[in-house]
């Protein structure tokens, strides 16, 4: 299927300029630049300018700086359990990593390899990455391809597995988006229920799940039908074949991410680890509310989250913050819940699923370097899998 896809491109066309770059992401390359002094310094004075005007200066102009003296107050029973919820949201992206990305064997990584705990390291240190570069998780997005490379992932492959994930996670995502949508607008949930925010994204979620499906229909062998341009010799050509390769990418890993639900031994892992993920982070902002004695119905949480995080898309120097948040606050207001209460929930909200994480993001991050140095050596020795390491040693 779209495994088959990459395998045929592979044997059709040679390594491309896009691909031969992405084979040469490595630490000396793509991490010193995104570690690197001028980068550094340039985040962290974003991250004071972010917090300032949206956490000072902001709840001043609005009329709601009395709301934050009562953070204190938080039910401190709420903040623990919102804890827990934020362990279930991670397990659960681990456990959808393993299935989607390292599922089944034409994954091409040494079996064993991709296991739970290095999955954990994978995704937590991405999420570390897209904390620090936001726009859209790319920062996480280059620390996952280079830790997939190091696992003995074909490059195309890799691209397309990550598609896959990111595919699986965002159907849910929009999925949810249309049915509570409906179910606010309808009166079958309870709470407030305007046209901005139930309708109108329900709307284009649907027509971004549509569009995702009709990707899909791109046939496998695009690539190389517009390859066939370059019997011209053009510079047209040349640019043609480029671009090719991103919606045969998507197109692959669409149908990947649809392979490894039907897969039996991924599917429901797949299926069950998107759920949780979502709940997961759900779970939290409805907590968060709750320490403040505040009673949001159900649908509402769901559908402002929702609406809310899709200002992730939107680029941030300041490690995330802003954007979201801004977003996050912006929608409750939206469902008519008092901005009063709205801000320092969102606002704890963040810290705990946001900010908390970057703490074992971090860690993860350089467990990974040595778990990736372990892999190195089991090449440079010969062995394929991770259990004839153990029975050697």
């Amino acid at each position: 299927m779209s495994d088959q896809d990459l395998l045929q491109a592979n044997q059709q066309q040679q390594a491309q300029p896009g691909d031969a770059a992405a084979q040469n992401i490595d630490e000396e390359g793509a991490f010193s630049t995104l570690a690197s002094p001028r980068t550094v310094l340039f985040i962290v004075l974003g991250i004071v300018v972010a917090i300032v005007g949206l956490y000072v200066l902001l709840p001043k102009l609005v009329g709601v700086s009395d709301a934050f003296k009562g953070i204190s107050d938080a039910k401190w029973y709420w903040i623990v359990i919102a804890v827990g919820f934020v362990v279930v949201a991670f397990a659960a992206y681990a456990t959808v990593f393993r299935a989607v990305v390292g599922g089944g064997p034409e994954s091409g990584i040494a079996p064993g390899r991709l296991n739970f705990r290095a999955s954990y390291q994978i995704t937590m240190a991405g999420f570390a990455g897209s904390t620090f570069f936001s726009a859209a998780g790319a920062g996480g997005l280059i620390i996952i391809y280079w830790a997939l490379r190091k696992a003995g992932m074909e490059a195309r492959r890799a691209a397309c597995r990550m598609v896959a994930l990111l595919v699986l996670l965002y159907s849910f995502y929009a999925l949810t988006v249309v049915a509570f949508g409906v179910l606010l607008r309808t009166g079958v949930f309870h709470g407030s229920h305007p046209t901005g925010g139930t309708i109108v994204p329900a709307s284009v979620a649907g027509m971004l799940f549509v569009l995702f499906i009709l990707i899909a229909l791109i046939p496998g062998d695009f690539e190389r039908r517009i390859s066939l341009v370059e019997r011209g010799r053009g510079r047209f050509a040349s640019v043609a074949r480029r671009l090719a390769t991103i919606p045969g990418t998507v197109s692959s890993g669409v149908r990947t991410a649809f392979d490894r639900l039907r897969d039996p031994e991924t599917g429901w892992l797949a299926l069950l680890g998107s759920g949780f993920y979502w709940a997961g982070n759900i779970g939290v902002l409805w907590c968060a509310f709750h320490a403040y004695g505040v009673e949001v119905p159900f649908g509402v949480v769901v559908q402002g989250f929702f609406v809310g995080m899709a200002a992730n898309v939107i680029p941030s120097p300041a490690a995330g913050a802003g954007p979201v948040d801004a977003g996050m606050i912006a929608a409750f207001i939206l469902f008519d819940i008092p901005k009063a209460s709205v801000f320092p929930a969102v606002l704890t909200y963040r810290l705990i699923a946001f900010w908390l994480p970057t703490i074992p993001g971090i860690i993860a991050y350089f467990q990974l370097r040595r778990t990736v140095h372990g892999w190195e050596e089991m090449d440079r020795n010969g062995y394929t899998s991770v259990s004839k390491v153990l029975e050697a040693s």
